[in-house]
Parts: structure tokens; sequence; C-alpha cells
């Protein structure tokens, strides 16, 4: 075929792959912007934002059971293993009983005494944790700052603190 043998232009199939282009590329802005919008805002790049939405989610669920005195699952959130009671031994670190005296409804090992609420204020990854801050019973002072372990999805005591901004 030569220059001269070449086909017809086809102005209806070059218009139909012009759609076919700005349509997926449309649909990946809108599904990118979704994402964003859904993980709750998280200034930090895509490949990260779904640990934002898991983190969060998974330190409310846990404050929740605290706030509801539901400690065997509030541990079983912080262990990231619901069946904790089949095998206590693996927990040494960190035993149930020591959990219990830090969050428990009648704690006296932590600052805010009796769990009732919590609202979360700020939050940012660090290495491969997440760290949330969340108000606890609406002080203004001081808010408790936990880990979420991505790799792993257990809780843990931050040991950084966050700026929070008013």
């Amino acid at each position: 075929m030569t220059l001269m043998d070449a086909p017809k232009f086809d102005a209806a199939d070059s218009q139909r792959r012009s759609r076919v282009v700005l349509g997926t590329l449309g649909g990946i802005v809108v599904l990118v912007v979704g994402l964003w919008l859904f993980t709750g805002h998280p200034v930090d790049v895509p490949w990260t934002w779904w640990s934002y939405w898991a983190g969060e989610r998974d330190i409310n669920q846990f404050l929740l059971a605290v706030e509801g005195n539901d400690m065997n699952r509030a541990y079983g959130i912080w262990v990231n293993d619901f069946d904790w009671r089949q095998h206590p031994d693996k927990y040494q670190k960190y035993p149930f009983d020591q959990f219990q005296k830090d969050w428990g409804q009648n704690s006296s090992a932590n600052e805010y005494g009796t769990i009732s609420s919590h609202r979360v204020v700020v939050r940012k990854r660090v290495g491969n944790e997440l760290v949330v801050g969340s108000m606890i019973n609406d002080r203004k002072s001081k808010p408790l700052f936990l880990a979420y372990d991505s790799k792993d999805h257990t809780l843990g005591f931050s040991p950084f603190e966050l700026t929070v901004s008013p």
C-alpha cells in the first residue's frame, strides 16, 4: 500500500475513538475524586488513601466498643484477632488483664476516666502507621493518639503527637 492508496479518513470512527478515550479519562478522574472523598480527604499519595479509611474505621470501632464497655470486642480490635480468647498466650506483651486495667470503665490508669464519647480531630501517616488523634469526652485539652499499623492492622499507643489545628 502506498500513500496514494491510503484508506479514506473516517470521521465517525475518529470521533468514536476520542469519545472512548475522553470517557475513560473522565471515569478515572471521577473514580479518584470519589475515593479521595470516601477516605476522608487525605493529604497524601493516592496509594495510601485506603489505609486512612481502614485505620480511622478500626479506631472508631475500638473506641465505640470501649464506650459500650465491650472489652472483649475492643481487645479483639486492638490485636486484630477476634478469636484471641482461644490463644491468649499469644498476646503476653499486652495481656487482656492489663488492657482492661487501662481501658475499663473504672480505670484509674488513664487520664480520661470513663470514656463516653470521642471525636477524631487529626490523622496522619508516619511510616507504615496511621496516627489518629481523638478528643475523648469532649475535652478541649490534649487528644488521645492511637497508631494503626497498616501491615498487621493492629492498634497501639502512638509515640508521636500531632499538631491539632483549631
